[in-house]
């Protein structure tokens, strides 16, 4: 993949893996589209890779889990006047605990998020990169896609919808000259479990965040329809696949079953 003078929106870009990912493809030469809630972060970023790589970095400060925002970021994005080589679907939330103790409106807002967001931003910029036969969609889902897992249960959800969906199309994108990634990493050196509000849903060692963003590139690179960051969430995900249900949904909820 070429990411000189390439242009890359990248989605939960304030922290974490959507920053590391901003600074990675910045260091390639890549022009940046920032897009979270946090304007204030995204112009400190902006500015610094700016300054650091000679690229041009825009900040669209914007909620997607709001319904119609994913519609109001394409719009802002056509006014800049630039074409969307690369997305990078990166920005989600999880919650922790039983459903029936949820709120609804969080519920609602991880699902408009994880799912809804995804989902639009991915048809607003597919059907362009199909037709210029070049571009990349990275979705970022999770090892916590590969089984349910009770006390998350619409979190593991939601990634199994994005694991599901890059899959195909990354077999729809490859007829066209388009790459897409579900990149599914573990537990990750982020403020993730911060807005979970509690570390009981930490399964392993956390990776960094630069761990993961190379797994990813390499993956793309290589041509997968996904890949797993981290050898031992490799093994984990690929034994969910063969072990029978019971036993995999039991062992997920142990993992991650609230301690107090």
């Amino acid at each position: 993949m070429e990411y000189r003078n390439r242009t890359a929106l990248i989605t939960g870009a304030s922290g974490g893996i959507g920053e590391e990912f901003a600074r990675v493809l910045a260091s390639r030469g890549a022009n940046l589209i920032l897009v979270a809630r946090s304007e204030d972060k995204l112009v400190k970023l902006a500015d610094e890779l700016g300054r650091l790589h000679g690229v041009r970095a825009d900040v669209i400060a914007a909620d997607l889990s709001i319904p119609a925002a994913s519609n109001d970021v394409a719009e802002r994005v056509g006014e800049l006047g630039v074409e969307v080589d690369i997305l990078v679907n990166n920005a989600g939330f999880g919650t922790h605990g039983d459903l029936a103790d949820a709120d609804p409106t969080r519920i609602r807002e991880e699902v408009a998020l994880n799912v809804g967001a995804l989902t639009d931003l991915t048809t607003a910029y597919l059907p362009s990169m199909t037709a210029r036969r070049s571009g990349a969609i990275i979705n970022v889902a999770s090892t916590a896609g590969f089984q349910p897992v009770p006390h998350m249960a619409v979190y593991a959800a939601t990634k199994a919808y994005v694991l599901s969906l890059s899959e195909a199309l990354w077999w729809e994108g490859k007829q066209h000259g388009v790459a897409v990634l579900a990149l599914c990493p573990g537990a990750t050196d982020t403020a993730f479990f911060n807005v979970v509000g509690s570390d009981d849903a930490s399964v392993g060692a956390r990776r960094s965040t630069k761990q993961v963003v190379e797994t990813a590139l390499r993956a793309v690179d290589s041509g997968k329809p996904s890949v797993v960051d981290g050898l031992q969430n490799k093994i984990s995900a690929a034994s969910s696949r063969f072990a029978p249900r019971r036993m995999v949904v039991s062992i997920a909820e142990r993992m991650v079953r609230p301690k107090r």
